[in-house]
């Protein structure tokens, strides 16, 4: 695929991750993510409490309660209990992953990461360049 048609299409799933993140009943962040293998969408997560849990994400100080999943923890554990597998897929998210998410994506098999903004804290981003994961920063989601 020729590069121009690869940002095309880049831009196009970080915007559907984008809406996926509006999904999340977080009020600090809203976070998407969607898992792409051989330009087919396996997975998609958005950051929130686990199954069966209450839907808010922060105590009554406005702190984030720690059992919060990250959206692409969320999207890897759906292809986890699926037939997929990450191994050789892309991972479109909204933010760059923290450190605890990025050995997730890497032990996963996910090759490319593809991000929107940046995550605070880069140590994840810095252990999937160690990792030899690829990573992409695209600031603009118009076509």
């Amino acid at each position: 695929m020729s590069k121009t048609k690869q940002r095309r299409y880049d831009k196009a799933y970080l915007r559907i991750a984008k809406e996926w993140g509006k999904l999340s009943h977080c009020e600090r962040k809203q976070v998407g993510a969607i898992i792409v293998k051989d330009r087919m969408i396996i997975s998609d997560g958005y950051n929130g409490t686990p199954t069966g849990f209450e839907n808010y994400c922060e105590d009554d100080e406005g702190y984030t309660k720690w059992y919060v999943l990250h959206a692409e923890a969320n999207a890897i554990l759906k292809v986890a209990s699926s037939t997929q597998s990450c191994k050789g897929a892309t991972l479109y998210i909204t933010l760059s992953p923290c450190k605890e998410c990025s050995k997730l994506i890497h032990q996963a098999g996910i090759v490319r990461v593809v991000y929107h903004q940046g995550y605070k804290d880069d140590s994840g981003l810095q252990f999937l360049k160690k990792a030899g994961v690829e990573l992409e920063f695209i600031g603009d989601l118009e076509a």
